[in-house]
């Protein structure tokens, strides 16, 4: 493989869900905390380090009593990165403690649980511990990389694997491409015994014994990369012990969202409590909300249509207070629940809905938009733009429902209208 097409391949590792990450796209991304990645693992099979949860202080005495090992490793429970370099709002420092003193360990449980981890991945006010996870410290040998992950070009699964791992894997790709291995695989067959040894061999796990644990570890790797539907699992670093362990240190695992279905049970483990109640709110119905600073609510169809809507706005020296995207198959009863969100937002002083029909039909759009509207009661001012399938009988139907709908047919008329509305 080209220099080019690794660092282009090892590019979507880094950002898989890059627009849906950024709300771009409506699908909602399954995050879970670093100890729920590894039970996930344990279960399949991978080894990974003995740990424990401690999420009521008062139970940190009687936690430890039964986890006894000779080097402990503190880590904050929380969905952000940079958390060894973070800091608490009681001036703690650091969310990830090394330590052999089983009492240093309740100290240091004390000053993380209940208080809040600012890190360059949070809000400024950071983002509240509410479970601190205890792990047994492992000798490191040598520290590799392995991935598996959904990847368009290859049409299927790939594997991607460096001996350089306990790094940034894309700036592996950007300075030693040499240094990374990409294996398509066979959606039947995965990681099997000749690629498994293919991989354990190129990532330098020289030893029999060791090569022998890596290979199964790889292929354990595999049975839960389709076990849980994911889109990736990213291991780094994938390491060799002193004592000739293979071990996965740290896990990172995306989802596949459509098959939400199949998975209920990871689902129903996603802590919910740091976002935003009105994005929980929205994936209720399916749909994805976004909130912003501004003071014009948006709720539009279609992720090209929520940048331009927002971007117009702001040519027209408004501000978005949110999006919420409502997709392609929207129900009438999902318009109401979308239409409802966007208004009860507090910063939201005015709505736009700006929606295209084309899979979308605006006749159902402007039902459910009445419905909500006449249930809340809705006194903010309303611009509605919509063109495309069944528009005339769309516009018919906010027309007749008496409420005080603007409606506009040019979107940058109706996105200064919307911003005007605010001014007066």
């Amino acid at each position: 493989m080209s220099a080019f097409l690794t660092r282009k391949l090892v590019s979507s590792v880094i950002s898989l869900s890059k627009y849906s990450q950024a709300g771009l796209l409506s699908v909602r991304n399954l995050n879970l905390l670093e100890y729920q990645s590894k039970e996930l693992l344990k279960d399949c099979g991978v080894s990974i380090q003995n740990f424990t949860i401690i999420d009521d202080i008062k139970k940190a005495d009687a936690t430890l009593d039964k986890f006894r090992v000779k080097e402990y490793v503190i880590k904050a429970q929380v969905l952000a990165g940079g958390r060894g370099k973070g800091w608490f709002d009681n001036g703690f420092k650091g969310g990830v403690h090394l330590t052999k003193d089983p009492k240093a360990v309740v100290d240091i449980v004390k000053n993380m649980l209940g208080h809040r981890l600012i890190t360059k991945q949070t809000a400024k006010d950071g983002i509240l511990v509410q479970k601190v996870m205890i792990a047994e410290s492992v000798n490191i040998k040598r520290e590799t990389y392995v991935c598996i992950l959904m990847d368009r070009s290859h049409n299927g699964p790939v594997l991607i694997a460096s001996p350089a791992g306990g790094m940034d894997i894309e700036a592996v790709a950007e300075k030693n491409p040499e240094a990374i291995k990409t294996i398509p695989l066979d959606i039947y067959y995965g990681v099997d015994d000749d690629v498994a040894k293919e991989v354990a061999d190129f990532l330098g796990f020289k030893e029999e014994e060791v090569n022998k644990k890596a290979i199964y570890e790889l292929k354990n790797l595999w049975k839960l990369f389709v076990d849980i539907d994911a889109l990736q699992i990213e291991i780094n670093p994938f390491v060799e012990t002193d004592d000739k362990q293979v071990i996965a240190v740290d896990a990172k695992i995306s989802f596949d969202d459509n098959a939400q279905f199949r998975q209920r049970d990871i689902f129903a483990l996603e802590d919910v409590s740091e976002k935003d109640p009105r994005e929980v709110d929205a994936s209720k119905h399916n749909l994805n909300y976004i909130s912003m600073d501004g003071n014009i609510g948006c709720l539009v169809n279609g992720a090209g249509l929520a940048m331009a809507t927002m971007d117009i706005i702001k040519m027209n020296g408004g501000e978005p207070a949110n999006f919420l995207d409502v997709g392609g198959g929207v129900t009438e009863e999902q318009v109401f629940e979308a239409f409802r969100i966007v208004a009860e937002d507090p910063k939201a002083k005015a709505i736009f809905v700006n929606i295209f029909g084309g899979i979308v039909n605006c006749a159902t759009i402007a039902k459910g938009m009445v419905a909500a509207a006449k249930t809340l009661e809705i006194k903010k001012p309303v611009l509605v733009r919509l063109q495309g399938t069944n528009m005339i009988e769309a516009r018919k139907i906010l027309q007749e429902s008496g409420l005080p709908f603007t409606m506009e047919g040019d979107l940058d008329e109706a996105a200064r209208k919307v911003v005007a509305a605010i001014k007066t």
